[in-house]
């Protein structure tokens, strides 16, 4: 019996001390299931403690840095910016919905860290980095972006967007569609990045100094200017990136003169004494 009550306390010590640790990098929450749990110990390893040579990124939600993992993979890390006011368990359910979406045109997430008051994610790495490096980068990207291929990014970022749009329930509006959130892998294929996390924030953290979420020059005027969220506040953000794409220039350039600073008025402008004419 004694050998018993023995046997018994030295598991329990074992258990105990393993969840102790578990508990130390947030690992008591791995059983939400399709979340990795990565320590920051290890994202710091990966990333050469954060290091600038290896800053790939950066945007409202964050920083990201290109990071290897002791298996070889690579992967981008990025840390939010911003704390949630979401508990731990909130966030990594936030998460672990945002996780289970897969498709060909959204970027993978292959899990977080939420160590204290770290709160990072981990994405898998796309080598080609968005179209805003591509099409505005020095020696625009060093990548050849024929019409072709232009137009299978502009299709397969409208594919990403009617997946979250239309075959998701709850379906998902991403608020901050824009060139340098469309990433681009090894073939040039185009994958939606941060899609899904403006829910892990309150709505006052936001990537413009209202309480709106977005870009300017990509929001929908309803949207910025009223704070109307739909899906298509979203439409509206892709068609100015279609713009951005096709032209080759960005949506806002303060360099030029009168209409031509913002694209898109000097479209509607051209368009607008092309039927005058007709």
């Amino acid at each position: 019996m004694f050998a018993s009550l023995n046997c018994f306390s030295a598991m329990f010590r074992g258990y105990k001390q393993s969840q102790d640790s578990v508990r130390k990098n947030g690992g008591e929450f791995s059983i939400i299931q399709g979340v990795r749990i990565f320590s920051y110990k290890d994202l710091k390893l990966a990333t050469r403690n954060f290091h600038p040579d290896n800053k790939i990124g950066a945007g409202g939600f964050g920083i990201v840095y290109k990071g290897v993992l002791k298996d070889g993979t690579e992967v981008a890390v990025k840390q939010l910016s911003a704390v949630s006011k979401q508990g731990v368990r909130e966030f990594l359910s936030e998460i672990a919905t945002i996780s289970a979406i897969k498709h060909e045109n959204l970027v993978m997430l292959h899990g977080c860290c939420i160590e204290e008051d770290h709160r990072i994610l981990v994405y898998g790495y796309l080598e080609n980095n968005s179209i805003s490096h591509a099409l505005f980068g020095s020696s625009n990207g060093a990548i050849n972006l024929d019409w072709q291929t232009r137009s299978k990014i502009c299709i397969g970022t409208a594919c990403g967007l009617v997946y979250l749009h239309e075959e998701l329930a709850p379906y998902i509006v991403h608020r901050d569609i824009k060139a340098s959130n469309i990433l681009l892998d090894g073939d040039l294929n185009p994958r939606i990045a941060d899609f899904g996390l403006a829910k892990l924030f309150p709505d006052n953290i936001t990537h413009v100094s209202t309480r709106v979420a977005g870009t300017i020059g990509y929001l929908a005027p309803e949207y910025g200017l009223r704070g109307h969220l739909t899906r298509k506040a979203d439409v509206y953000s892709f068609g100015v990136l279609v713009l951005e794409i096709i032209s080759g220039r960005r949506n806002m350039n303060t360099s030029l003169s009168g209409e031509e600073q913002i694209l898109l008025e000097m479209v509607l402008i051209k368009d607008l004494c092309m039927a005058i004419l007709v």
